[in-house]
């Protein structure tokens, strides 16, 4: 199962990011293209248009997913432009365009591989175990139906496939691997000696002129931000929910109408045998393919004990085959659907006939049957009150929101009055700018864009009338209102002449700083003199030592030849070092695990180099196309940077 999340981290964790945004509902990108007008198109991939739905939907997504990376810095006008749009253009055009080689190549995922990886989201386990209920319950949540992503998952779970033959095949030149590795292990020997601005800062006394200077020149360094006092409500579900009253008769009637719900349901295992057509496969069409299981299926008729031993030789499920065609147990829903409808229809140990599903021809036979058995309602009834409460909490948040909405718009003078109707804590915050405010550990972002944008409103803040109720999370509204707004300004030089002052020593330190460090490296340079500096101490490009980047590219900037050597650094926050460079050391023979890592690291890179220039191929192989001439101009023109 580990092997699985590990195989497929690309796709698991974008579907983990789905699983947080229950609010969004992915439709697929390729259900429109049939309703679509060719003309109506914004790009074409062999011919087939990409409507803007489409890409609409997709752009949705993405900005979906940045607004919950970001938090509160989301800001969409960022997202939402041309140059976006085509890039997210673009990755469509790269999915199709690999879906269609994946489909020419007659490509397929076998059951029990899309069974193994679903089976293996972490998101759809409990205690450790797959959940076909939670499996149900969080696709429904996403308003998503099994079929529909079980496609997702086998196509993803294509494109992954026919993209690794491409980034495996890469090979790092052994030669790159040396130098690299030479590189890595070169230690050299270097003492230093630092000129600190903390060690000048004693001898500088700023002028009164040198401190109006500063200000002038950088007053937006004393400016206090935009910033206002408000009051705010918040009306969620979690509110209506507690207002419920749950009464037990409800429950133990709930519990009987559902108890396919609260336990464990049918499992069946099975074996099967799948025959295929294609390159690769059983038969080279789809007739052989038939024909060549249904003589199998005969065979099996008179011998069944040999299920396993002909499993091994013919059947193309590489998960499956070597272990006697063996599937496991699984439940309803795990399955494709002419195939779950076979296994669920036969009797243990009964052989039935060939099925067709969309991965070839199947010859199954069950061999256990778990029967569903259901837990006691004292087991389960705190989370059928939950879900009671949730569902009548719906009904109640509906009318309450529409009463919340009508309230704040009539009373816009003040959120006092619909506090007290609704029985919401009036609650308020100081220091609010153009930022909002970060959400706290376990609680919703209230101060989001959309809310703290209303806020900044020039209407908001002139009239301080209540803003609109605004949707800040799902089943989550709120509003709130301007009470003191405070502007950007700039603090008086006499309040901040401290600051400003200390700014100034700071400056000027730093420049004697660096000019006595400039001083000292002109006179090493003549005369070579060791005074000062620390004791000797390898550094490499691995082990840095404790020095800034800048510094360890001077030290390995060195000639080999040129050593003992000195150079000198400008180090950040105005100091500067001076570093002896004594001597270079390469061990003769490189650690053969480190190596192997590097070689590795590099194979990667130059894989994912190769992924890219294959969909690039892929997608001038089946004519991708730009066709909205606003899209078209803004990838040209993101070509050029």
């Amino acid at each position: 199962m580990l092997e699985s999340i590990r195989s497929h981290r690309r796709w698991l964790m974008f579907f983990l990011l789905a699983l947080v945004f229950p609010s969004f509902v992915v439709t697929g990108i390729y259900g429109y293209s049939q309703m679509t007008a060719a003309d109506a198109a914004v790009a074409r991939l062999d011919g087939e248009p990409i409507s803007p739905q489409e890409l609409d939907n997709a752009q949705r997504q993405r900005m979906e997913q940045m607004r919950q990376a970001m938090g509160g810095n989301f800001d969409p006008k960022l997202f939402d432009n041309d140059a976006v749009r085509a890039a997210t253009l673009e990755s469509l055009l790269a999915e199709r365009a690999v879906m269609r080689e994946a489909a020419r190549d007659h490509m397929a995922i076998s059951p029990q591989r899309l069974q193994e990886v679903i089976a293996s989201i972490p998101a759809f386990q409990q205690e450790g175990k797959f959940s076909y209920e939670r499996y149900k319950s969080l696709l429904a949540s996403q308003g998503r139906s099994e079929p529909q992503f079980e496609r997702e998952v086998h196509d993803e779970l294509l494109r992954e496939q026919l993209l690794r033959a491409v980034s495996e095949s890469a090979i790092a030149p052994q030669t790159v691997v040396d130098r690299l590795q030479r590189a890595v292990d070169e230690k050299r020997e270097v003492r230093e000696v630092r000129f600190a601005p903390a060690d000048f800062a004693a001898t500088v006394n700023p002028t009164e002129e040198q401190i109006k200077a500063y200000y002038e020149t950088n007053r937006s360094a004393f400016q206090t931000p935009e910033s206002m006092k408000v009051e705010y409500l918040v009306l969620s579900l979690d509110d209506a929910a507690a207002q419920i009253a749950v009464p037990e008769a409800e429950l133990r009637g709930y519990y009987e109408q559902n108890l396919a719900r609260y336990g464990e349901p049918e499992q069946r295992r099975a074996s099967h045998i799948l025959l295929t057509a294609g390159d690769g496969g059983s038969a080279k069409d789809k007739d052989g393919a038939r024909k060549k299981a249904e003589e199998l299926l005969a065979q099996l008729r008179k011998s069944p004990g040999d299920f396993d031993k002909l499993a091994r030789e013919y059947s193309k499920d590489p998960g499956s085959a070597a272990k006697g065609g063996d599937l496991g147990f699984f439940r309803r829903g795990m399955m494709v659907k002419p195939f779950e409808g076979a296994a669920f229809a036969q009797k243990p140990g009964e052989i039935g006939d060939v099925v067709e599903s969309d991965f070839g021809f199947h010859i199954i036979r069950v061999t256990e049957v778990k029967p569903a058995q259901a837990q006691p309602f004292e087991q389960v009834r705190g989370a059928i009150e939950t879900e009671y409460r949730r569902a009548q909490a719906q009904k109640k948040f509906a009318e309450a929101a529409e009463q919340f909405t009508n309230l704040v718009y009539e009373q816009g003078d003040s959120l006092q009055a619909v506090a007290d109707k609704l029985k919401l804590p009036l609650r308020t915050v100081d220091e609010l700018t153009r930022a909002g405010l970060p959400a706290q550990p376990g609680q919703p972002q209230v101060f989001g864009p959309k809310l703290t944008q209303a806020l900044f409103a020039e209407e908001a803040i002139r009239s301080k009338r209540s803003t609109e109720a605004i949707e800040i999370a799902p089943n989550m509204l709120a509003a709130a209102r301007v009470l003191e707004h405070r502007p950007a300004a700039v603090r008086p030089l006499e309040q901040v002449a401290a600051e400003v002052r200390a700014a100034v020593i700071r400056r000027e330190a730093a420049q004697l700083a660096r000019a006595a460090g400039a001083e000292k490296l002109a006179a090493l340079e003549k005369f070579s003199n060791d005074t000062g500096f620390g004791p000797p101490r390898p550094v490499t490009r691995v082990q840095a030592a404790g020095l800034p980047p800048a510094a360890v590219k001077a030290i390995m900037a060195v000639p080999a030849a040129k050593l003992p050597a000195y150079v000198g650094v400008e180090l950040d926050g105005g100091g500067f070092a001076v570093f002896r460079v004594l001597s270079a050391q390469v061990p003769d023979a490189p650690d053969p695990q480190q190596r192997e890592s590097l070689s590795r690291a590099l194979t990667q890179q130059l894989g994912g180099a190769d992924d890219l220039a294959y969909i690039d191929a892929l997608k001038t192989k089946y004519k991708a196309e730009i066709v909205k001439p606003e899209l078209r101009a803004a990838r040209a023109e993101a070509g050029k940077k």
